[in-house]
């Protein structure tokens, strides 16, 4: 299974924020939505991604004056990526090696998604569950 599998059928926009995007903006966004990662744009280019980690390094480091600086300045960059024919469990290994929990989709340099640990591994147990049903029917008709 396909990364391109999982995000199949999305129809809704990938929320991101510009580089010039305060800090408290992206951290307002993020808590509304209640997601823990934006990538950030430079115009309609994928810059880096902003997250919920960013935030509480930066602010250990220099105190919550970084709430007013650019997102720009605390982002991860560059952002890793993966394209749509990435292997499941190749992105989760990727992830799970670089200890991040997001990662945007490209296809010819533009994004076109963003996948979570969460969606990855609920895919896996989908899988695994459906693996384990069709066993447990094939033994009980043997």
């Amino acid at each position: 299974m396909t990364v391109g599998r999982i995000i199949e059928g999305r129809d809704y926009p990938v929320l991101t924020c510009q580089v010039s995007t305060k800090v408290s903006e992206a951290v307002a966004t993020l808590s509304e939505r209640r997601i823990g990662a934006l990538p950030v744009l430079d115009g309609d280019k994928l810059a880096g991604i902003f997250s919920e980690r960013d935030v509480i390094y930066r602010l250990h480091e220099h105190g919550p004056g970084v709430l007013d600086k650019a997102v720009a300045e605390v982002m991860t960059a560059p952002a890793v990526t993966v394209e749509p024919g990435t292997s499941v469990l190749a992105a989760l290994s990727l992830m799970t090696r670089r200890r991040f929990r997001h990662l945007p989709v490209m296809e010819n340099g533009t994004m076109i998604a963003l996948v979570s640990i969460g969606d990855l591994v609920k895919h896996r147990i989908d899988a695994i569950e459906s693996e384990a049903e069709a066993m447990r029917s094939y033994i009980q008709t043997a």
